[in-house]
């Protein structure tokens, strides 16, 4: 009881801490609001900064805080930690800022698309004693934490293959990159954190049918080293909006869904059966779903890094693990490049 006790003052002193905390978010488009609306939530917002004047006014008096024309005054503004939510071309510069400001980041995926880049921001924030977070949101979806822990426990058996579906019309909010650094990267991340081991080998295939600066379908087939075998499926083409993994388990087969948050598992046996009728081959198979407490990930993912930097630990998505799935996803692109397999 006393330990639970001691927990439980840990787990309020965190709240307090993060709610204490001075944040702001450079870059208020599409994702940029959502950032904003959390951290309102749950912390002190100080400020927003975006480089359209009337976009970032409007986003400041919405949720009744201050407008700052330049990412350098938002720095300098006392603050404890930023969202980072800009194209993807701004993410290097920018953070290099809130660094040099002594400021803790989170900073959203891509995450500047090059690892060697975000392996250099992650030395210096590391070197100036500062958290910095990606945001790769998956990885904290609900559904994911609750298939790490059963593969991890045993329960579904051995983890085998994974396959993930990752599809919905264009967004208007993209500009600056294709569809495996937009989509592909957040399968990726998941199936890489679900395997537990590196990338070995990666081959992709992908196309522009609508897009004639980015790809907008890809495949992308990986190779892991303890032999688990991934492949993700993305696009801006399908008229509805899916976001699916399937685990083939030595015990069981695992269909998650990201977007109501449940989990269908299932499992069979074999009843003895007659082999003059194949009709009927004796298979019996029990499906189960689990429909989990619905928690919007963004929310999950903010507290997190904000526990991070209340209290020293590492956010669960690290510069140099987002620069792993980075990896990946730019072999996947230069296999499309070069029509053959790349390896890492």
């Amino acid at each position: 009881m006393e330990n639970h006790g001691n927990q439980l003052k840990i787990v309020i002193t965190l709240i307090i801490d993060a709610a204490g905390m001075r944040v702001g978010v450079i870059g208020t488009g599409s994702m940029g609001q959502n950032h904003v609306r959390v951290l309102s939530e749950i912390a002190e917002l100080v400020g927003v900064c975006d480089a359209n004047a009337e976009t970032g006014t409007r986003i400041a008096q919405k949720f009744k805080t201050t407008y700052f024309a330049k990412p350098e005054e938002l720095l300098a503004s006392g603050l404890d930690a930023v969202s980072i939510v800009t194209p993807t071309s701004t993410h290097y510069e920018i953070a290099r800022k809130a660094i040099d400001a002594g400021v803790n980041l989170m900073l959203e995926k891509p995450a500047t698309g090059d690892p060697e880049k975000l392996m250099e921001l992650s030395s210096l924030a590391k070197s100036k004693g500062l958290i910095l977070a990606i945001g790769l949101i998956e990885r904290h979806n609900p559904i994911v934490s609750f298939a790490k822990k059963n593969l991890e426990s045993g329960n579904f058996g051995s983890l085998i293959s994974a396959h993930a579906r990752r599809v919905s019309g264009f967004p208007l909010r993209v500009r600056d990159v294709g569809v495996i650094m937009d989509l592909g990267v957040h399968d990726i991340d998941v199936i890489r954190y679900l395997s537990n081991s590196k990338v070995r080998k990666v081959f992709a295939t992908a196309g522009k049918f609508k897009n004639k600066e980015f790809e907008d379908h890809a495949d992308i087939v990986m190779e892991f080293e303890n032999g688990i075998a991934g492949t993700v499926e993305v696009n801006w083409l399908t008229p509805t909006k899916v976001r699916g993994l399937e685990l083939t388990c030595s015990d069981q087969f695992v269909e998650l869904n990201f977007i109501d948050q449940s989990v269908d598992i299932w499992t069979s046996s074999l009843r003895q059966f007659d082999p003059e009728n194949l009709f009927d081959l004796g298979l019996e198979y029990q499906t189960r779903r689990i429909t989990l407490k619905k928690e919007e990930p963004l929310k999950r993912e903010l507290t997190d890094f904000l526990k991070a930097c209340a209290d020293g630990s590492e956010p669960l998505v690290t510069g140099p693990d987002a620069a792993e799935t980075l990896r990946v996803a730019r072999a996947a692109m230069e296999s499309v490049r070069l029509g053959r397999a790349i390896e890492l």
